[in-house]
């Protein structure tokens, strides 16, 4: 099932759509405030692997209005 991120044009607000064939017609309006002006955005995506009992240290900072951004430092080998 894909999942589908989008932002709305009108109050900025991110939502995410899961999206399946079986569903036909999807209704895509901001959940906030209810705007069909929508606009696809790139996910993020995450995937942690430790090693050897090292742990990811994330640090997680404001990145505009009622957003915020998680940064992971993972452990493992570096060029």
């Amino acid at each position: 099932m894909p999942i589908f991120e989008f932002k709305c044009n009108e109050c900025g607000h991110l939502q995410e759509f899961i999206i399946t064939s079986s569903q036909g017609e999807v209704e895509m309006k901001c959940e906030r405030c209810g705007s069909k002006e929508l606009q696809r955005v790139i996910s993020k995506t995450c995937y942690i692997m430790g090693a050897c009992g090292e742990r990811a240290v994330s640090t997680t900072k404001q990145c505009g209005p009622g957003n915020s951004c998680t940064t992971y430092e993972i452990p493992g080998y570096r060029k």
